[in-house]
Order: C-alpha cells, then sequence, then structure tokens
C-alpha cells in the first residue's frame, strides 16, 4: 500500500516543476491521506530512484534517456505524459575555431562523456551523440565522421539538491575545449549558455535553429512524465490530481513569465541571462503536458536512437507504455474549472 507519493524531476521547465514550487503536489498528496516527497531532499539511497523508477509512489518527470533505460530493463513503469520545451541546443568550438557550420565538423576531436554506472546514468553520453549526429546529419554527415575522444564523467550522478548546487556547472568538455583536447562539444540548457558567454566560446551549429523537431529530439525533447504502476493502479485518482495541478501551473505559467524565470533559476541553477538565454520569450506558453500522436513519434525517434547506440538493455513497444486515461481525465476536471471560473 501506497503511503507516500513521491516525486522526482530535473532541473528543467516543467509544469509539474511549478506546481511543486507553489506548493500544489503536497496538496494534493494531502488531500489523498498522503505524505509527501520529493527524492532530491530524500536520503542518499532513495535518490537513486530518480535514474531506476523502482520506487512505489513514484512519479517522476525529466530527461528520457533514464525513463527509456529504466523501461527497457523491467521497471513497471507507465507513461502519462509529453512535454516539449526547446531548450538551447548547440555545439561549441574554441574562440579560434575557423569552424562555423556543420560541414567544418568533418574530421575533428568532438567530446563524449564516457560511460557512468549504467544505461540510466549515462545521459550525459546520450545527449552529445545524439546531438551531434542531429548537428551532422543536414551536412550528409554522420558520427563516423568525426574522432571521438570520451570526456572523464561522473559515474555515479547524484540528484540531491545540495549536491546539484555544490555541483554547479552541468557542462561536460569544456576544459577539454579550451586546453585544445577536443575541437568541438554539445551543450544544453540555462547553464550552458552562461559557460560558453564566460569562456568566449562560439557556436558552430544552432540545433534550435532546425526547422524540422527530429533534429532536436534528445533527452530532454520530448520530456516523459512517467509513474509507477502499483501507484497508477492502486490510486489512480492520485495521479489524475498530479497532472490536473500540472496542467493549473501551466496555465499559471502562460500568464506569469517572470515568475516562472524566478523559478527556473532555482531549477537551473542559473542566472537570469542564463534562463532567458536558453528558453527565450515563448516558452511559458508550452508547458502543458500532451500525449499527442506526434511527441509519441518523437520519443519513439530517441528510442530507436538509444538502442541503437546500446542505451537500452532491450527495445519495447512504446504504444503499450502508454496510459492515456489519467492525462484526459485530468484535462476534464480542469476545462470544467475553467468554465465555472
Amino acid at each position: 500500500m501506497t503511503e507516500t507519493l513521491w516525486y522526482t524531476r530535473c532541473p528543467v521547465p516543467t509544469a509539474s516543476g511549478l506546481a511543486h514550487s507553489l506548493g500544489w503536489l503536497g496538496e494534493t498528496a494531502a488531500s489523498a491521506g498522503l505524505a509527501f516527497g520529493v527524492l532530491q531532499d530524500a536520503d542518499p539511497e532513495l535518490a537513486g530512484h530518480h535514474f531506476l523508477h523502482d520506487l512505489s509512489g513514484l512519479i517522476r518527470e525529466g530527461g528520457n534517456v533514464p525513463a527509456l533505460a529504466a523501461r527497457a530493463q523491467g521497471s513497471p513503469t507507465r507513461l502519462i505524459g509529453l512535454t516539449w520545451i526547446d531548450e538551447s541546443q548547440a555545439i561549441l568550438v574554441g574562440p579560434e575555431s575557423p569552424v562555423t557550420d556543420a560541414a567544418g565538423l568533418a574530421g575533428l576531436r568532438v567530446g563524449i562523456p564516457a560511460w557512468a554506472q549504467d544505461q540510466a546514468r549515462s545521459f550525459p553520453r546520450a545527449m552529445a551523440l545524439h546531438g551531434f549526429a542531429n548537428a551532422l546529419r543536414p551536412a550528409g554527415l554522420t558520427l563516423s565522421d568525426v574522432r571521438v575522444v570520451e570526456l572523464d564523467v561522473e559515474r555515479e550522478p547524484q540528484v540531491r539538491t545540495e549536491i546539484q548546487t555544490a555541483r554547479r556547472s552541468v557542462t561536460w568538455g569544456v576544459p577539454e575545449l579550451l586546453d585544445g583536447t577536443v575541437d568541438a562539444i554539445y551543450v544544453k540548457g540555462a547553464r550552458a549558455k552562461e559557460v560558453a558567454v564566460e569562456h568566449g566560446l562560439r557556436v558552430a551549429v544552432d540545433l534550435d535553429a532546425s526547422a524540422t523537431k527530429h533534429l532536436r529530439v534528445n533527452n530532454g525533447t520530448p520530456r516523459p512524465i512517467t509513474v509507477h504502476a502499483d501507484l497508477l493502479e492502486s490510486r489512480p485518482e492520485v495521479v489524475v490530481g498530479f497532472l490536473a495541478q500540472s496542467l493549473r501551473a501551466a496555465d499559471w505559467a502562460a500568464n506569469d513569465l517572470d515568475g516562472v524565470r524566478t523559478v527556473l533559476q532555482r531549477e537551473t541553477l542559473s542566472g537570469p541571462s542564463g534562463v532567458v538565454a536558453a528558453y527565450g520569450a515563448e516558452f511559458h506558453r508550452g508547458l502543458h503536458p500532451s500525449l499527442t500522436d506526434e511527441r509519441v513519434e518523437l520519443l519513439g525517434v530517441q528510442k530507436q536512437f538509444l538502442y541503437t547506440h546500446g542505451f537500452l538493455a532491450a527495445d519495447f513497444d512504446l504504444e503499450s507504455w502508454v496510459a492515456p486515461e489519467p492525462l484526459a481525465r485530468a484535462h476534464e476536471i480542469v476545462a470544467a474549472e475553467r468554465v465555472s471560473a
């Protein structure tokens, strides 16, 4: 029997993260007679469930690499929502590099984080590989056209709040790029934007400029919301309530850009300029989770890439992973509230 509603998220823009910051997720748990816990603030032995998702009572919104890897390893999860927030993705080169486009990457040494402790925790490697693959494709190039140089990486990354604060830099390869060990690195997000400015690094390929979403698919695009199957089966109303609070938070965010940016500075461990540079001025209007055919298909693109490159223990059927009923019910509840307001 589930006694605690557990929640975990990545340090990025999410409606559930906003709902948590506003205190609404705790209210949902309390109204259901459950305690409320956040893995980022929990004991170290619990924090690891962020990657494994084998804790009964857990709802996770975060990068798709750990979510897909956990499901491929047999974790009993269901996919209950997807978001798509374009956060800055780019290939950076050094201040003196002559490279200005994807074609110029041919033959270069590209920094790719090494494998971590397991497939789920190797998300930095997966992000960089897919980032470079997407950057090279418009030029008719593939990963075989560049030289991979492995970068040191934490083998067991942590998600606890105080550890994240202490290790504020989340951009892999900057020292190696500056000292000439590698010629190009992949970066993403608010803190990456700040790091590039601090060191005078140049953007060789701006992945956000791609007109097709397929070339922007990566760990955070699309971003899944997953739930442990035990919670969904035993307390479906709690899952619906969680999603309803996320939808309400997305509605709130659409009308309060400054408020959202304030929350994001805490979530991303970045300053105001980094948040603005990474997410722009319109992202707050599109935080609502959905399970559209397009988003599920784009997650399938990521799943196939991860399977091909060894990040999944086994392939699995994506459609059977989806549980659309909770989100549909949450939409009905919130839509009724809008009408009566």
